[in-house]
């Protein structure tokens, strides 16, 4: 819901308030089945590919930018073929629409906060989870993770800064600070896990196919052992499949538990990468077990864990204060919140002694889908 108005933000309007930041979204099939968001006029194909599909289509391209590392290409079509982007990728089987992706916490507006002294009902901080070693790695593609005191001097923790203002309006953006939240989930429920965080969400809370993939990639090549993969973010596509580029990317994570927010929609429809088999889709649920009005559901999904009203570590951009940040603790709700509980189960059972695919059984057993809907 949009904290102005009150009103869910549809698709539409959602890509209408981050093209006013200069992308260039399209959205398919408005009010449709198919109905998605993505990269206006872009294509990404695998750079094996690229040479045949550009034999076919090179009247249409503008432009290639080439990801030696991702093994990727991004094709951008000429002005009078750029709202075509969607048919064009439905015709030719090598290329897909670059689509944009969502961040899963809940359209309420900002967290409310508590604990920074910016709130007039400040409460009390949540005690800091135990300092332990468990020899568990969490990759965790977010926004990034402040150094909050929960995370800093901890086992082999690397920040990565958030960005708060991405806009430059003064004021914190709406999904700035997630990736702090999340990773603060995370660290509640397996405090001896170490937390290595990967930015592909920004902080108006959207990303794409090709920033994902790279994340994914950038994570796998980090030269550590990656235990479970958490993303809270994710998408729909135009014919309900799984971008090809996450999905290859995800197939090399053979190793690990990979755990994904089932999005915020209120819908049966697949959500992706949470929707793809071996990935643990995780819906939220609210205080009385059932699941959450907003949650994603449907027989794609594998878990549920309390996602309403969670409370976590948060930083806050003081206004007026040049930039300066505060630590304090907030209060979200959202499938992005409930996924770390799961990821956190998956990581205990790693520590003790599991594979990923027994890890992975003990999380969905811990937190069980049972489908009925009923919590806002």
């Amino acid at each position: 819901m949009d904290s102005i108005s009150g009103t869910r933000l549809t698709v539409a309007e959602l890509g209408e308030s981050w093209a006013r930041y200069g992308h260039d979204l399209l959205v398919h099939d408005p009010g449709g089945p198919g109905e998605c968001l993505v990269r206006r006029g872009e294509l990404i194909t695998a750079r094996g590919s690229l040479d045949p599909v550009l034999s076919r289509l090179r009247r249409w391209v503008d432009g290639i930018d080439h990801d030696d590392g991702l093994e990727l290409a991004r094709i951008r079509l000429r002005t009078s073929e750029r709202d075509r982007c969607v048919a064009i990728a439905d015709e030719f089987a090598e290329v897909s629409a670059n689509h944009v992706h969502v961040g899963s916490a809940t359209m309420f507006g900002a967290p409310v906060l508590f604990g920074t002294g910016a709130e007039a009902e400040p409460a009390a901080p949540v005690p800091e989870p135990a300092r332990e070693r468990w020899g568990v790695t969490v990759g965790v593609l977010d926004t990034g993770c402040d150094p909050h005191p929960w995370f800093a001097g901890r086992d082999r923790f690397d920040p990565v800064p958030e960005v708060l203002d991405a806009d430059d309006d003064a004021e914190q953006d709406r999904q700035a600070g997630h990736g702090t939240f999340v990773s603060g989930v995370l660290l509640q429920h397996a405090p001896g896990v170490v937390v290595r965080a990967h930015r592909v969400l920004s902080s108006l809370g959207f990303t794409d196919d090709l920033t994902v993939a790279a994340g994914l990639r950038a994570l796998r090549r980090g030269g550590e052992r990656v235990d479970v993969v958490l993303l809270t973010a994710g998408c729909h596509t135009p014919g309900d499949r799984c971008p090809p580029a996450l999905e290859a990317e995800l197939a090399r994570f053979g190793g690990a538990v990979v755990v994904a927010a089932a999005g915020n929609h209120g819908s049966s429809r697949p959500f992706w990468p949470a929707a793809l088999p071996g990935v643990l889709a995780v819906a939220a649920s609210g205080p009385g077990g059932a699941v959450a009005e907003f949650s994603g559901s449907g027989d794609w999904v594998d878990a549920c864990a309390p996602g309403v009203d969670v409370v976590s570590s948060h930083v806050r951009l003081l206004p007026g204060r040049r930039g300066e940040r505060h630590y304090g603790y907030a209060s979200w709700s959202g499938t992005s919140f409930a996924a770390p509980r799961v990821a956190a189960a998956a990581a205990s059972a790693v520590r003790d002694g599991a594979d990923a695919d027994r890890a992975a059984r003990d999380a969905v057993r811990r937190y069980p889908f049972g489908g009925v809907i009923g919590v806002r």
